[in-house]
């Protein structure tokens, strides 16, 4: 009689990381942990996670990548959820009248920058003799083909950007790094403050719990290998237009 093959992520070992630990956050951090039980699951962030982490702070950075050399060794899974879509004094932008260069400085240094330093940072701790996980949150309104409504600027800009750059981090990795995977993700609208002034309009069953979209999140990811780094994916798996 056949031996069933082990479930995808209860053959990994070493460290996982979740950068950003807001709802779904931590929703992700639980089920890869929940799903993976020979993975140390930790979460980063400038508050309420196991670890200090600023995307903004290169001193920061700097501590937390000496401090994964170190300590998070090796490092198989790493999920970036940190994003700024608006605050107390950033709003999405519904007319070129209302863009401005810091929010777009704002959305820039978050959205586009934090993940490809992130993924500087921790590039020493990566396992090299097995396979890797790099993925990190964008949004299909930072596709540029499927883009029919406009407004937006800084925040669909910045999502382009990030695209742009990890997608040339996932060609550089494939020579130096040729088991690491770097995926793209559209989390779909999850029910989050960061969507929450915008999701009133969506019906029930499109707004998505964090634990939910989680759970989406990592059967992608199961899904992907080394050979399809890259990709820019949404939640159900499918390609999202660059």
């Amino acid at each position: 009689m056949a031996t069933a093959p082990t479930p995808y992520w209860q053959a990994w070992e070493g460290q996982a990381l979740v950068v950003g630990p807001g709802g779904l956050g931590l929703a992700l951090a639980a089920e890869l942990a929940r799903r993976a039980p020979s993975l140390r699951v930790r979460t980063a962030g400038r508050r309420g996670a196991d670890l200090a982490l600023d995307l903004n702070d290169d001193g920061s950075l700097e501590r937390f990548s000496a401090m994964a050399a170190r300590d998070l060794t090796p490092l198989r899974v790493v999920i970036n959820t940190a994003g700024l879509l608006h605050d107390g004094t950033l709003q999405p932008e519904k007319r070129l009248s209302q863009v401005r260069r810091h929010a777009l400085e704002r959305s820039f240094a978050v959205n586009a920058f934090g993940p490809l330093l992130l993924a500087q940072a921790i590039e020493p701790a990566l396992a090299k003799d097995g396979p890797v996980h790099f993925a990190s949150l964008s949004a299909r309104v930072g596709s540029i083909g499927d883009n029919r409504l406009g407004g937006w600027y800084a925040y669909r800009a910045a999502k382009a950007a990030q695209n742009q750059l990890l997608r040339t981090l996932a060609i550089e990795w494939q020579r130096r790094l040729p088991q690491a995977c770097v995926t793209l993700l559209h989390p779909g609208t999850v029910a989050t403050p960061l969507s929450a002034p915008f999701s009133g309009s969506q019906a029930p069953s499109a707004l998505f719990t964090p634990e939910r979209s989680a759970s989406h999140l990592l059967d992608v990811l199961e899904g992907q290998t080394a050979a399809g780094s890259g990709a820019f994916l949404a939640w159900d798996g499918q390609a999202v237009p660059w």
